[in-house]
């Protein structure tokens, strides 16, 4: 099997056998937008098969596996957005790693990238745990929700337009959901800055005219309704930023110190 079947036990799985399947984009939109719960929608998110070419790789990746995870299952399916319930701080990621999401079914787990972003929320009083290695290893959220913008892993890290456009209901939906109480978004690197601005549109916040430039610590204003409402900024801990210090340890706690700060 090249990925784990919905319902067949896996730590966290939010699926069951019954859960409906998107095919096609237009499917991602009905489903999405019938969701009325983040339960319901996680699940569907979690089984969707709308774009072939990330579910060619992500299950070719579960099937053949690195070295290193020869002997582990590997989830091999779109991995939902994952933590509390009722966030008041959202973080917005590019997609699932090939070995790290895609192996181990919950986003930024079990990867380098995870490794610095669950130590620095556990840090900042946001994750229960420094580490996140795997469903089921006890870590948990508090105030905070995690998404990607493409729920599949993509070859080489770059989803398409297309994959992206075909992805932005599930996590237009996902932030509509939780906007009564967030109070802040974070974009992790450039490319999730640019994908949440349709999402935050579509789910009714107040966007400026202009949309800033991304950068490390930039603040923006976008209010929902009468809720004061930021979004911030942060470069991606990724291996090539933390290996060349572009990102370190102190630039993702004060990130992270500054959403507790506008949470309250």
């Amino acid at each position: 099997m090249s990925f784990v079947p919905p319902g067949s036990g896996w730590p966290g799985d939010p699926a069951t056998a019954g859960t409906p399947v998107a095919h096609d984009p237009a499917d991602v939109r009905r489903l999405a937008d019938t969701s009325s719960t983040l339960a319901e929608l996680t699940a569907r998110q979690s089984v969707c098969r709308a774009c072939p070419r990330l579910v060619d790789w992500r299950e070719e990746v579960a099937t053949v596996r690195r070295r290193a995870f020869a002997d582990e299952t590997y989830w091999g399916r779109p991995v939902p957005g994952w933590g509390d319930e009722r966030p008041s701080l959202l973080i917005v990621g590019l997609a699932p790693a090939a070995h790290g999401g895609n192996r181990t079914g919950r986003i930024f787990t079990g990867d380098r990238s995870g490794d610095w972003l669950f130590a620095s929320l556990h840090r900042c009083g946001w994750a229960a745990q420094e580490t996140s290695t795997h469903a089921g290893d006890g870590q948990a959220l508090t105030g905070a929700r995690v998404l990607a913008a493409v729920r599949c892993a993509p070859p080489a890290n770059k989803p398409t337009p297309q994959e992206r456009a075909a992805c932005l209901p599930w996590m237009a939906r996902e932030v509509a959901l939780v906007a009564p109480v967030v109070r802040v978004v974070v974009g992790l690197g450039g490319f999730a800055w640019q994908a949440v601005w349709p999402a935050l549109r579509e789910a009714g916040y107040a966007l400026p005219r202009s949309r800033p430039a991304f950068g490390h610590g930039v603040e923006v204003a976008v209010p929902y309704g009468d809720r004061p409402v930021t979004l911030l900024g942060c470069y991606h801990p990724s291996q090539q930023n933390t290996f060349t210090g572009r990102v370190t340890a102190p630039m993702l706690d004060e990130i992270f110190t500054r959403a507790r700060s506008l949470a309250v």
